[in-house]
């Protein structure tokens, strides 16, 4: 993009997908190629996904870092996204009286024992009111099942421990993106050819 002076032309997409396209082929799939999946192929990906994660629960996966890094705890080393009380992932619709605490978050299929996604936020209670992408890509995933008349159910979980400084929570959700290989998380498109990122109404 650069400082360049140009003529102003409004964009549908936000400046996060406009940069996630530039490193991933996968977002310009449609919504219609998610939900046009056939049950064999759903079913494959989900495998795909659901093997590594499961060498991850059993400690075999395989991890990058110095000894140095390896020596120190880290919070992700015992969290477990799938044991986090689950909430309806259209929580954000509730009525709060508060805007909640710093959390990491986590979208699960807990039909298919998969973790979908992870987060942060500052206000656990209000992160996904309004645009959020990944709503989307719960719709598309939802929907593709659907279509195939597979069974789905989708749920977030929040982990209040988080750190409240920002820097230091963004760091320990990246850790845990690279962890679990989270395929909607954007980082993770091209390993995964995640194909439930496209256009929709959130």
């Amino acid at each position: 993009m650069g400082d360049r002076v140009t003529e102003y032309q409004p964009s549908l997409l936000s400046t996060q997908d406009l940069k996630a396209a530039e490193v991933s082929w996968a977002y310009n799939r449609s919504a219609a190629a998610a939900t046009a999946l056939t049950a064999s192929e759903l079913a494959a990906w989900k495998q795909r996904v659901h093997n590594f994660q499961q060498t991850v629960k059993t400690g075999a996966a395989t991890t990058q870092g110095t000894l140095f890094e390896m020596a120190i705890a880290s919070p992700a080393d015992d969290l477990d996204p799938f044991t986090l009380p689950q909430r309806n992932a259209e929580f954000w619709r509730e009525q709060f009286t508060e805007a909640g605490n710093a959390a990491l978050y986590f979208v699960v299929d807990h039909e298919a024992n998969l973790l979908l996604y992870v987060g942060e936020t500052v206000k656990a209670n209000q992160r996904w009111k309004g645009t959020h992408d990944c709503k989307r890509y719960i719709l598309n995933y939802v929907s593709a099942h659907r279509a195939v008349n597979v069974p789905v159910q989708v749920n977030i979980g929040f982990w209040p421990y988080a750190p409240a400084d920002r820097k230091a929570r963004q760091a320990l959700e990246s850790e845990l993106i690279r962890k679990w290989r989270s395929p909607f998380n954007k980082e993770n498109w091209r390993r995964w050819a995640t194909p439930f990122i496209g256009s929709a109404e959130p």
